[in-house]
């Protein structure tokens, strides 16, 4: 198997090149990462981020079904 091919035929197959899809998945790690840190803090001090965590989630789940 082409080495090029396995880092484009998952891309491809959602129209991206590589470097879109890439970018694409950096940012939804990096607003899961912001999250989970909420989520951390919220599980320690409950009267902090009592939405933050769900709400970025939804608007996720939102983003991924539109896509």
């Amino acid at each position: 198997m082409n080495i090029f091919k396995i880092f484009t035929d998952h891309p491809s197959s959602v129209n991206e090149t590589y470097f879109e899809h890439m970018f694409i998945a950096l940012g939804f790690s990096l607003r899961l990462a912001y999250a989970s840190f909420a989520a951390l803090v919220h599980s320690i001090f409950p009267f902090l981020f009592t939405k933050t965590a769900s709400d970025k989630i939804k608007e996720l789940y939102d983003k991924i079904n539109a896509r």
